[in-house]
């Protein structure tokens, strides 16, 4: 009897070690959200401002200096009203209802990173540098004008999330990131705070 309770409790230590190691794992590489503030505009918008820590892993950030381009998909959807939430699932067919690019390389000539978003580039001198503005942005509006109801900021509510874009990745790179953890890279949906405008 005492040699199967110790038996037994050797096994759950050795799962607790194991989960503590892919938890300390998951955290050294990987995206976490900072910050995810919201505020209803006059006209009815949403005006999101996020940032995010990202962490590349040894094969991505492997990949970047050779030249491989990554993109990070920023993604907001809205949850309240849930009748507004409902429409805009069935017009974009369940996919995020706004998303915006991030586009993140190096540039061997000059040993600097760029940040693309749209036709908008920013250098910056060091990895570090370029991670923290990936995923950050200010006033960024989603949705069309008039799509909420800007006198109850209280009843809305979203979600955002910071994803690396593997459908962006040369053809090579997306085959080996089907296959491997290490090129998934994403944070977990993370809800909007909501400000009162006033």
């Amino acid at each position: 009897m005492t040699v199967s309770i110790t038996r037994c409790l050797r096994s759950i230590s050795l799962v607790l070690w194991l989960l503590v190691c892919a938890v300390n794992t998951a955290q050294a590489d990987g995206i976490l959200a900072r910050r995810a503030d919201a505020e209803l505009t006059p006209d009815g918008q949403l005006s999101l401002s996020t940032r995010f820590q990202t962490r590349l892993s040894s094969g991505l950030n492997d990949a970047l200096e050779q030249g491989v381009a990554l993109t990070f998909r920023l993604e907001f959807e809205l949850t309240r009203p849930r009748s507004t939430a409902y429409y805009l699932n069935l017009k974009e067919w369940f996919e995020p209802h706004a998303s915006l690019a991030f586009k993140l390389s190096y540039q061997p000539l000059t040993s600097r990173y760029r940040i693309t978003i749209g036709s908008f580039s920013n250098y910056y001198r060091t990895l570090a540098e370029a991670m923290g503005a990936l995923g950050s942005i200010q006033d960024w509006r989603v949705l069309q004008s008039g799509a909420l109801d800007p006198r109850s900021p209280g009843s809305v509510a979203g979600r955002v999330r910071l994803v690396l874009d593997i459908s962006e990745l040369p053809k090579p790179f997306q085959i080996n990131a089907l296959g491997s953890g290490e090129w998934s890279l994403s944070s977990n949906w993370t809800a909007i705070n909501m400000k009162d405008g006033n």
